[in-house]
Formats: C-alpha cells, structure tokens, sequence
C-alpha cells in the first residue's frame, strides 16, 4: 500500500522522533511511504524556493496524495500546509488518519462527520496499535456496506459516543461487533 505521510516542517524540533517511528511503523507494515518531502526538508529551503519551484512541488504533492491509499498527518504542532494536504486528500476521497501526541486534535476536524477522516491521540505506546487498526479499516474499505435502521435513542447514543471517543460511528460499531466475534472464538 502506498501512504502520503505529513506534518509540520517547523514542528519536526519537537516531533521529529514521532514522525520517524509513524514512517518506521508503516514501513513495517509493508507500506511505500512517500515522506522525505518532509523529513529532508528544513524551513529556511521551504522559504528560498522559487515561485515555479513551489508550483512544481504542489502538482507533485497533488500526484502523491492522488495516487496513495491513504495518507497519515502528524497534526501535534499546527501547520495550514498540512490542513492544506487533509482538505486536499479529502478531495480525492482518501481515508486520513490524523494523529496528535498531544493537546487537542486540529478544532476543525475534531468532530468531522467523514468516516474516512479518523482523528487519534497516541503515545508511543499505543501507536502501532493505532496504525493496525487503520490500516486493516483501511483494506476493509471494499467490504460489503452494510446500512439499517435504528431507533432514535440508538442514535443519540451513537452520536454521544462518536464525540466522546473522537471516532465515526462506523468504527465504534466495527468494533464492538469485532470484539464479540473475537469473545466467541
């Protein structure tokens, strides 16, 4: 699988340790990612490019989201680029996990109704178990969908809870109806 990986620039002072054990993560999980566009890159090169430099980078930067299976964004330190690099990612309907160590996740996207778009807080503890999950959602996008009907008190349940633990309803469901396979194995 190939995956668009992101984060601040600027941020890489604090994070860089994050951002290197994510690429490392999806390595491990046999998946081409594209990041040396922000693991080899220093702001003050970002700020002497060129105006046809930075035009050929944002069609190539378009050629990587389109073209990848996912993308993740490392979200702990703002950056607009990379709200930029989500919103454009959205655009060509690919899954997103955004990430963040810690704070709150982008305000923006916190509460965002997009299954695709899954907002995480890790620690290094959890991460490789964040990125699983992923993406194993990831790959199970071509599964059958399933829709039914609920009732009202269903709903506001699932929408108190989709808030609460910061996921999609979808996932929530997933996972408890994996969780019950896995009980009765």
């Amino acid at each position: 699988m190939k995956v668009y990986f992101t984060a601040s620039i600027v941020g890489k002072k604090h994070h860089l340790g994050n951002y290197l054990k994510i690429i490392s993560l999806l390595k491990d999980k046999n998946c081409d990612v594209v990041a040396d566009h922000i693991i080899k890159s220093t702001e003050s090169e970002v700020k002497l490019e060129k105006k046809e430099d930075r035009l050929k980078f944002h069609k190539q930067l378009e050629k990587w989201i389109s073209t990848s299976d996912f993308i993740v964004a490392e979200t702990t330190f703002p950056s607009i680029s990379v709200g930029y690099e989500i919103s454009l990612a959205q655009h060509f309907l690919k899954p997103i996990l955004i990430l963040f160590s810690s704070g709150n996740p982008p305000s923006l996207l916190a509460h965002h109704k997009d299954e695709k778009l899954i907002c995480e807080k890790y620690s290094r503890e959890t991460l490789a178990g964040t990125i699983d999950d992923f993406i194993n959602y990831v790959k199970g996008t071509n599964d059958t969908r399933f829709t039914f009907f609920i009732t009202s008190e269903i709903a506001s349940f699932l929408e108190k809870t989709s808030r609460r633990e910061k996921q999609p309803k979808s996932v929530y469901l997933r996972k408890l109806i994996e969780q019950d396979i896995k009980n009765r194995s």
